[in-house]
């Protein structure tokens, strides 16, 4: 998102005081956000938030001459990569479906040719209105995004549907919109995440350490390059990214299933699961109990997924290696057996174990060289190792 320029509109929902957050989070992320307030939007939250958080003037007037968009109103229009409506009133969505410009919002909205996202924010009558949910479906034949609304606890103490969609929801959807024509653009990207379970009983399971922290690094910034990403993913308790298609497994063999019914007419494969490497010969069908239960468990191995699918025709395919010893030697045989192009080799059994971790330190290799990298945040060795996806792809 860095170096981007970010309109973010601002109504009169008393869900405004969360654009607030995704302006810093934006913010952060190195967008360049330039907010415009409704008068109503203004009495709830103070334009001086706006201006402390992201160091851009705050537009409200359309007429305001001391604002750097009062002469040319369209200004704002024609700097935005995309203009972000959150949170979005029923009143707002209404104007927009029909045309009507009376403020500077609706004004840049119906100018800008940038990708439009909104987030509504409102009462669950008022969405479930059906001229609410003609004039959304209308947006939406337009190509407007909308992200949410969620269903939660509402200001009026009610419970429905109306909440404004969750910041991190709001993020990826703008990563998305900002990314659509990246370098995967029109490319099908599989990607697996998390570590598969395999059960003991209905209440034990063989595992391993994986957050899936990692995977899912992998699929947000493989979409937000335009990508059209399925992800496969065993259990994971963290934020899902929105805008992927999520593919819940549980075991080897589900995952195995998942990898086969994606990879067709799919360019990439990156298999970034931690995928148990044996099962219980045979699940128990009630929980054993600590008195009678069994001191050994028989085990028979799971399948080898990238084993399986080594020969299947996909452009790119890249492997993680977890390893405690012998990282490179052990990640170049991998790379040769199971026909990978890249294999991205994790020190497991080092001090900072990626397990668990917002941070990862890896090496990247391929068949012609060995790349270590530094300690860095997930998301952004997700990246590098999408810009040797790119390159692959260019040659292949």
């Amino acid at each position: 998102m860095s170096q981007r320029n970010v309109v973010l509109g601002v109504t009169g929902s008393i869900a405004a005081y969360k654009a607030a957050d995704l302006a810093s989070r934006l913010t952060q992320a190195g967008v360049s956000v330039h907010t415009v307030m409704t008068e109503s939007a203004s009495k709830l939250v103070t334009p001086a938030t706006f201006r402390a958080l992201t160091g851009q003037p705050v537009a409200i007037e359309m007429f305001d001459l001391s604002s750097p968009f009062s002469i040319e109103h369209v200004s704002l229009a024609e700097i935005a990569d995309t203009l972000v409506i959150a949170p979005a009133t029923a009143n707002v969505i209404a104007k927009l479906a029909h045309g009507i410009a009376d403020d500077l919002l609706t004004c840049t909205a119906l100018a800008t040719r940038a990708p439009i996202l909104i987030a509504p924010a409102m009462h669950t009558a008022m969405w479930e209105n059906p001229a609410t949910l003609a004039n959304v479906e209308t947006l939406r034949e337009r190509g407007v995004a909308f992200a949410g609304p969620a269903v939660g606890r509402l200001a009026s103490g009610g419970h429905g549907a109306g909440r404004m969609a969750p910041v991190d929801d709001i993020l990826d959807e703008i990563g998305a919109l900002l990314g659509r024509h990246g370098s995967l653009a029109g490319r099908r990207v599989v990607v697996t995440a998390g570590g598969t379970r395999e059960a003991i009983d209905p209440v034990r399971f063989l595992g391993n350490r994986s957050s899936g922290k990692m995977g899912y690094a992998v699929a947000a910034a493989a979409r937000d390059r335009g990508a059209c990403v399925t992800l496969i993913s065993a259990p994971a308790t963290i934020h899902r990214p929105a805008g992927v298609h999520v593919v819940d497994v549980t075991t080897a063999d589900e995952m195995l299933a998942a990898v086969e019914q994606a990879l067709p007419g799919s360019d990439v494969l990156i298999m970034a699961a931690a995928v148990a490497d044996f099962a219980p010969a045979e699940a128990l069908s009630t929980k054993a109990k600590k008195g009678n239960a069994p001191l050994r468990i028989d085990l028979r191995r799971t399948p080898d997924i990238l084993q399986a699918v080594r020969d299947v025709p996909v452009k790119v395919k890249v492997g993680f290696a977890a390893e405690t010893e012998n990282l490179i030697a052990n990640a170049r045989d991998k790379l040769a057996r199971k026909n990978l192009d890249l294999v991205v080799a994790n020190d497991v059994g080092a001090r900072n174990s990626p397990f668990g971790s917002d941070m990862n330190e890896a090496v990247l290799v391929s068949r012609t060289d060995t790349t270590p990298t530094p300690r860095m945040p997930k998301r952004a060795l997700a990246d590098l190792i999408l810009d040797r996806v790119v390159a692959l792809l260019e040659n292949a």
